[in-house]
């Protein structure tokens, strides 16, 4: 099998969206991506024996020599695609794929060679391409795979038979056929008026371009004068689609023998892309064909001590503590949900096979209780193995997995092997899943190992943030670990029969709202949730106006049917909105039930790495989706309740956090002016915008004005104002263009924040957390603009999603410093929900107002809103 590299990966950069694949440095990674998936498929549909791809040097060739405008008016490559080559070329050898390349010749001339010398050597020869040129080499030894519309991921299989039936001639006439018709991508200009049914019935019946010229004047009318005028064209056009086949290689096909997959090197090169799923392809395939060249040795020998109990081991910890006194590093192996090993690590490691009760192990429960600082990889985890096994941790917990999110928030490292190739450039030696039965004692030291990496690669990810970002480490992100730990392991009560109560409602009402969807269509039955049986209802049965455009027809989104009921009311449309809402809701409450524990609690997961921003992510189950702004979701709310012996549940949030944080980034005299006097802002912004008295504002105004401060912070256009208010564009534009002339550092700060962002490539928060913007610079239009947006609001919800995490460590600070029976449950957005104990109402309220309300230091008040109640409904305010 011999590939055309540029052509295929040039292909997948336009298949992939630029903007989602990209690595935290910067560098776009969609071609490399789209080409080792279409080769992941082929060397599992085909499984080739030998195997090579061939690259491009530039653009300059032999070609090029004869005819300097070939391949002319091929636009400059895009930005987005540069640097991807190499990278792809790295990957390919650390797969055991030998790449090639020949000064002055094409990719194509030497999958030309290749497919001669293999076909005449007594291979069977495919060859991958997405140039039409390469179907010249197409015979009974040697088979085209082209790309289909569908991109890289089908593949259209051209033998002989099929070159016939595609284009009407034999794959040695092909050619013949181009140099008439012509190669626009290769800027080679054909015969006018002869397009291929002409060209093909030529051939078909003079059997080549040669044989055409000499019966030139036996071809009649205006297409005749045309070649006879233009045969010069198709006469170079002949000579320059000729691929060569007789390019000096330094390899022939017997070299191209498939080698071993590098384990290691895959590993350093597809962590380095930032490929997941895809590297775990990749090992997959490698360990199913036997085709892997394993390096269970990592990069730097581990040194690890043995046999370390009782007073040798103590004496070892101290040493190691004054040699590392940034924290040594810990790891825990769980094998069967108890603790099976623990890993501990300085300038050596050494590994304890967990024995509970074991008095040889005391050095190390008094280092774990002690305020000894610990590095650690996903600290939540290791708390919660600890504290099960009935160890007490203690100091602080440093992780790596945070240090490194902090630098680079879009792309956390999932696994430690990533940190570890990430910081340190070396591999990490891991047990095999499959093979690991249990610890035995024969078994090597990976938690010792671990813990050995994780102490360094530690290190340095603290050492990669920057100077004024080391705050958002050392004094939130740090302390707060322990923090949402307790609050997972302690949960939410949940009253069970009601909230099963409300599912089965739930599901008698989807049954209702599908009955009237169906019979609003005449009793005709169809599955409610496929967008093709939807299409044809609504646009072929019902008539109904065409939405927005998509791949299988016409969007049968939310928006799009929102706009539909608007537009064009039908009964169907508002069986179909309540039945789609019901069914998500009813989904909800199925993974809130599931999730409830034996304790009668749920116990979501906070996840810190879970965004770009800073802001918490909540997860099996999610409790920040929970509607609240709908009756049936504060219906949800309601099966959340205080534990038997609390009081009461207690709830607080802030009050427009992120206009408030607007107003002081903005520095706007107005608003400022508004929040300290403790107006309405909403009402006091309609009064001037309208230009009434604050009491005249209607609450029609008081809407259009609060949809637009805070679309203005997410960057709303003036038409998405539009549409969101169901007005016109010229009124939205006015409705701007007013709030901009009296808050006009608003708009001075929403450019600015942009341009900045643009020029130091990153944005801040009012507490020095950055993220990343390489996309500002992108030359595609599309990936820019979506940047702005998103770079527009970031330092606001940045700072809002740090504010409340401020306010949580003083809460939870004051609680355990007082000594009070409250606590913190759960964190959603700019909400915390607490358990009262009984007596504590005053002093619990006392705490997080205060906490609260001076978590940051702004010229606006940070007002908080608190309410009580037996569930989390009424306790909502």
């Amino acid at each position: 099998m011999v590939i055309d590299g540029h052509s295929l990966a040039f292909r997948a950069f336009f298949a992939l969206p630029v903007e989602s694949f990209v690595t935290a440095d910067g560098q776009h990674t969609n071609g490399i991506h789209g080409f080792i998936s279409m080769l992941l498929t082929l060397l599992k549909d085909e499984d080739p024996t030998h195997l090579a791809v061939a690259f491009d040097i530039s653009r300059h060739s032999f070609r090029t020599r004869e005819y300097p405008e070939y391949k002319g008016t091929r636009e400059a490559t895009p930005p987005e695609f540069k640097g991807q080559i190499p990278l792809l070329r790295d990957a390919l050898h650390a797969m055991g794929i030998q790449t090639l390349t020949k000064e002055d010749f094409e990719a194509d001339d030497i999958l030309a060679t290749l497919a001669k010398q293999g076909q005449d050597a007594g291979y069977k020869v495919l060859v991958v391409s997405g140039d039409r040129d390469t179907i010249q080499l197409v015979n009974d030894e040697v088979t085209l795979l082209y790309p289909s519309v569908q991109g890289v991921s089908k593949l259209k299989r051209y033998t002989p038979e099929a070159v016939v039936e595609k284009y009407g001639v034999r794959p040695e006439q092909y050619p013949d056929m181009a140099a008439l018709v012509g190669e626009t991508s290769d800027n080679l200009p054909g015969v006018p008026k002869v397009g291929p049914k002409t060209a093909a019935k030529w051939i078909q019946k003079y059997g080549s371009l040669g044989e055409i010229l000499a019966h030139e004047d036996e071809i009649s009318g205006k297409v005749g004068e045309s070649f006879r005028e233009h045969k010069g064209e198709a006469i170079r056009n002949r000579k320059l689609n000729q691929l060569r086949n007789d390019v000096e290689l330094d390899v022939k096909p017997e070299d191209l023998l498939r080698t071993p997959m590098n384990v290691d090197a895959i590993r350093e090169v597809f962590t380095r892309l930032q490929f997941r799923t895809l590297q775990e392809r990749v090992l997959k395939l490698a360990t199913e064909n036997g085709a892997v060249e394993a390096h269970d040795e990592p990069a730097v020998a581990v040194p690890i001590r043995e046999g370390l109990l009782d007073e040798d081991l103590e004496k070892w910890l101290e040493t190691q503590m004054k040699k590392c006194p940034g924290g040594l590093g810990l790891r825990v192996i769980e094998h069967g949900g108890a603790i099976a090993a623990i890993g501990i690590a300085g300038t050596e490691a050494t590994e304890l096979r967990w024995i509970p009760g074991r008095a040889d192990y005391a050095p190390l429960e008094a280092w774990l209780a002690s305020d000894a600082p610990k590095r650690v990889f996903e600290g939540k985890p290791l708390i919660k193995a600890l504290e099960g096994a009935g160890l007490t941790v203690g100091g602080e917990l440093r992780d790596g997995q945070l240090a490194a999110w902090i630098t680079r928030p879009a792309n956390a490292p999932k696994r430690l092997a990533e940190l570890v190739q990430m910081t340190l450039d070396e591999s990490l030696p891991e047990a095999d899943p499959n093979a690991l039965a249990g610890l035995e004692e024969d078994e090597p030291a990976f938690a010792a190992s671990d813990s050995w990496f994780i102490r360094r690669a530690g290190e340095a990810a603290e050492e990669r943030i920057p100077e004024p970002t080391k705050d958002v480490f050392d004094k939130i992100e740090t302390p707060l670990v322990p923090v949402l730990s307790r609050m997972e392991r302690r949960g939410i009560a949940i009253d069970v029969p009601f909230l099963q109560g409300l599912a089965d409602e739930l599901s008698a009402k989807i049954v209702d709202y599908q009955a009237a969807a169906f019979e609003a269509i005449g009793g005709k039955e169809i599955n409610l949730s496929s967008p093709k049986q939807l299409q044809t209802v609504l646009f072929e049965d019902l008539e109904m106006p065409r939405t927005r455009k998509t791949k299988t027809g016409y969007s049968t989104d939310a928006d799009s049917l929102a706009e539909l009921e608007r537009t064009s009311p039908h009964p169907f449309l508002g069986a179909l909105r309540q039945h789609r809402d019901a069914t998500k809701l009813r989904q909800m409450m199925d993974s809130l039930l599931k999730a409830v524990g034996p304790d009668g609690r749920i116990h979501t997961s906070y996840v810190q790495t879970g965004s770009a921003t800073g802001r918490l992510a909540s997860t099996d189950p999610n409790l920040q989706n929970i509607p609240i702004r709908t009756e049936e979701g504060r219906k949800i709310r309601r099966a959340f309740i205080a534990s038997e012996g609390f009081e009461t549940l207690f709830t607080a949030d802030y009050s427009q956090i992120e206009m408030r944080i607007m107003a002081h980034l903005a520095e706007d005299e107005g608003l400022i002016h508004a929040f300290n006097e403790g107006e309405d802002l909403h009402r006091f912004v309609g009064s001037q915008v309208f230009g009434v008295a604050p009491e005249d504002v209607t609450p029609e105004m008081r809407s259009k004005v609060k949809a637009m401060s805070y679309g203005l912070a997410y960057g709303l256009s003036a038409f998405g104002l539009s549409k969101q208010l169901q007005i016109e564009v010229a009124e939205a534009k006015q409705l701007m263009n007013g709030y901009f002339a009296r808050f006009g550092k608003v708009r001075d700060y929403l450019r600015n924040v942009v341009l900045k962002a643009t020029e130091d490539g990153y944005t801040e928060t009012i507490f020095g957390r950055r993220r990343p913007f390489p996309e500002l610079s992108s030359r595609n239009r599309l990936v820019r603009e979506n940047a702005q947006r998103a770079a527009l609001n970031s330092p606001i919800q940045g700072s809002a999603a740090d504010i409340i995490k401020i306010a949580m460590l003083g809460v939870d600070r004051r609680i355990r410093e007082e000594g009070i029976a409250s606590h913190l449950l759960l964190q959603v957005h700019d909400e915390l929900v607490l358990e009262v104990a009984p007596g504590e109402s005053e002093a619990l309220e006392q705490i997080v107002r205060e906490e609260m309300a001076g978590a940051a230091d702004l010229s606006v008040p940070l007002d908080v809103s608190v309410g009580r109640g037996a569930n989390w409904d009424e306790a909502g305010h």
